[in-house]
């Protein structure tokens, strides 16, 4: 005799007890291969072709694939993000859950590195997504010293890029208010003329 849970299933040989066992590994096999592709398949930095758009600015992935971040929570992801400015504004809304990974763009690759891995170069000549004071990744610390010979900017470490992107927020945040009014401005004379 052998419980399942739901009563008691007579089983005459081992033969049959056998056959019952690789039925039910099969079966399980089969729900934690359907639960794991339903997983794979509602993580925004794994669908191949995607062009999501950031959460807070809108910014699609096909135009910040430079700059493109993914935050994972211990709950599930919460999504793409154009820059380090956005998963920033997302990290400080979400204070109360963890993030257990969080991915970014290699400036040039553009593929999805571990953040905490990556060689960050913080300011430069070339201007950032979303703040005045670039934060861009690197997989390869040559190609972060490269950019630097090329564009200024010093080496540093994913906290410290965090750390500037929280001291640059408030400045960040009155420049992109005072560009939207004047491209609302500029919107409404236009549909005066």
């Amino acid at each position: 005799m052998l419980s399942t849970g739901h009563g008691l299933i007579r089983i005459e040989s081992t033969e049959q007890a056998e056959d019952m066992e690789r039925k039910l590994m099969r079966r399980s096999l089969l729900f934690v291969i359907t639960l794991s592709a339903v997983a794979l398949c509602s993580l925004p930095h794994l669908a191949a072709g995607d062009d999501e758009a950031c959460f807070y600015c809108g910014m699609k992935r096909s135009a910040q694939g430079h700059s493109w971040m993914v935050i994972e929570y211990d709950g599930g992801p919460s999504g793409g993000f154009c820059s380090l400015h956005c998963a920033s504004i997302d990290l400080v809304l979400h204070r109360e859950r963890t993030p257990i990974r969080i991915l970014v763009a290699d400036y040039f690759q553009k593929n999805l590195i571990e953040a905490d891995r990556a060689h960050w170069v913080i300011g430069g000549a070339k201007a950032g997504v979303m703040t005045t004071r670039a934060k861009w990744a690197f997989e390869r610390k040559e190609d972060a010293k490269k950019f630097i010979d090329e564009y200024g900017g010093k080496l540093a470490t994913l906290d410290a890029a965090l750390k500037a992107a929280f001291e640059d927020m408030y400045g960040d945040i009155l420049l992109i208010q005072k560009k939207r009014r004047t491209m609302h401005m500029d919107k409404l004379n236009a549909d005066h003329h």
